[in-house]
């Protein structure tokens, strides 16, 4: 028997299925059916799922996947041995709870930074007894360069690009790249240092759609080390979620 984790975040559906905690299968998708579930249920002898959403509305396929196995929806509640000391709890995101359980899973007894690099960069920290405290939002790299071109009136519209290295831009585009990517290294190295102050041996946990990108920022950094890459650290922490809460 399998468990089917559901993670629906700002962009992307991420799914993945897991027997105990191995990773059996994994994918993304910008819109879901119920059907695509059934399916996947039937190949993985699915009996078990869980939903974590940072979405307001409900999905229209979750009543459907209710019919088939049995549904848990993600929840503060669901710590699998995290003590959250956020002081309001039922505001925090899903996926930040679920990245900082995957975390501690993933590295048990260890002090880990976790850096999710997706539409936001949210910063969470978890020491080495398991505890909580809380982290940091950003702006994610895509809203960095959208926001230069949308708020000004002459500033194109430009990609990033994982080939710059200079500390200055030279032109109107590669001025933007200096800003954008420079400024956020700068914040990464910077709030890195801050929490290498607490815990020197602590991991530095990528995770998220741009969190190779990241990597790429920080590859020639004092921090290299101590750098994981862990692409599937939510849907790890919703797969302990929802083994923890079962046991």
């Amino acid at each position: 028997m399998a468990n089917l984790v559901i993670d629906i975040g700002n962009t992307l559906i991420k799914i993945a299925v897991f027997a105990q905690d191995e990773l059996l299968y994994t994918t993304s998708y910008s819109s879901l059916d119920a059907e695509t579930l059934f399916n996947l249920a039937d190949q993985y002898q699915v009996n078990k799922a869980i939903i974590s959403s940072v979405r307001k509305e409900a999905e229209s396929w979750g009543a459907a996947l209710e019919s088939r196995v049995s549904v848990q929806y993600f929840n503060v509640g669901m710590t699998a041995g995290i003590r959250n000391q956020y002081k309001t709890p039922r505001t925090l995101g899903p996926d930040r709870l679920a990245a900082v359980i995957g975390a501690k899973k993933l590295y048990p007894g260890q002090d880990s930074l976790v850096i999710d690099a997706g539409t936001t960069i949210t910063y969470d920290w978890v020491d080495s007894e398991g505890n909580y405290f809380g982290g940091s939002i950003s702006p994610g790299l895509n809203m960095r360069y959208k926001a230069l071109n949308y708020y000004t009136g002459k500033l194109p519209l430009i990609d990033a690009d994982d080939k710059f290295e200079s500390y200055y831009g030279d032109d109107t585009s590669s001025a933007i790249k200096s800003g954008v990517q420079n400024g956020l290294k700068y914040e990464l190295t910077g709030f890195i240092e801050s929490y290498k102050k607490i815990g020197p041996e602590a991991n530095i946990i990528l995770t998220g759609g741009d969190s190779y990108f990241f990597d790429t920022l920080l590859k020639n950094s004092i921090f290299a080390p101590y750098i994981k890459n862990e692409p599937y650290l939510v849907l790890e922490g919703l797969n302990a979620a929802i083994q923890n809460n079962n046991d």
